[in-house]
């Protein structure tokens, strides 16, 4: 339940700061339409390296590999 009002709480965070922004007029209104655009995106990105991180460090577990092996002899033995 954390978790949910953490995501929540983020994205609250950062619907008032384009509100801020569109009501300010600080950043142009045009660039400002752009910026959940520009969110997706980054999010997209931000899931693609850490899939790939996740993939380049995969932990390895040599002692379920050992298993493995067993269970993998026991059937080509039978």
């Amino acid at each position: 339940m954390k978790h949910i009002f953490k995501i929540i709480a983020v994205l609250s965070a950062i619907s008032a700061v384009w509100v801020a922004l569109l009501e300010t007029s600080t950043v142009p209104r045009s660039y400002t339409w752009l910026l959940p655009i520009y969110l997706v995106v980054a999010l997209g990105c931000y899931g693609l390296f850490m899939v790939g991180y996740g993939l380049m460090f995969f932990p390895t577990c040599p002692r379920e590999a050992i298993l493995l092996q067993q269970v993998v002899d026991v059937v080509l033995v039978t």
